[in-house]
């Protein structure tokens, strides 16, 4: 049965055919909470949260977007809330909306390890996984969906309500305070 007659019958009472959309989406959903919450049980919650969210106002879905980029939309108001609700994060002495700490050259580290070795290495994708939990969630959500799930600048800005002008200035932030990151921690290691 397609998506689009699942949701239709889900817009229509058929709780069997909203039984399946939240089936076909959970893990989907799941993961996505997961890398912008980085705990387990925040992301059990928001994905709780969000297939409420979808079992409540699946009738007022329109379909002018996919599914996915609709419970996109979803979890990330649910985690920004909960990121909300946390005492704001700590960056060391440098804001990840200061650009002159932030895009330093005296903070680039000789990069010695080609894109495939980095993809292999179990301590640099630790290191990475750790500089992203340290990310505000405004950011890391914008980072999440560009860089790790795909999504276009476009569908980014749909799912995040913002500009695109916006959601490249985030990716730029997030990227140049990963990099940063993952520069000291290598220097430093070094």
């Amino acid at each position: 049965m397609s998506e689009e007659l699942l949701i239709e019958k889900a817009q229509n009472g058929d709780r069997a055919a909203l039984s399946q959309l939240v089936k076909n989406y959970e893990q989907t959903v799941y993961n996505f909470s997961f890398k912008i919450c980085r705990n387990k049980e925040r992301a059990e919650h928001t994905m709780q949260e969000t297939f409420m969210s979808m079992v409540k106002n699946i009738g007022q879905f329109s379909g002018k977007s996919k599914l996915s980029t609709w419970l996109y939309t979803v979890v990330s108001n649910h985690c920004m809330m909960l990121a909300r609700s946390q005492k704001k994060h700590e960056h060391g002495s440098i804001s990840i909306d200061d650009d002159e700490g932030l895009i330093s050259e005296n903070n680039i580290a000789d990069w010695k390890i080609t894109p495939d070795q980095i993809s292999e290495n179990n301590e640099l994708r630790e290191m990475l996984d750790e500089a992203i939990k340290k990310l505000p969630a405004d950011y890391r959500v914008v980072f999440l969906l560009r860089d790790v799930e795909g999504l276009s600048t476009e569908e980014t800005g749909k799912v995040t309500d913002l500009s695109i002008a916006a959601v490249k200035s985030r990716l730029h932030r997030a990227r140049a305070f990963l990099r940063n990151e993952l520069n000291a921690k290598l220097s430093y290691e070094n």
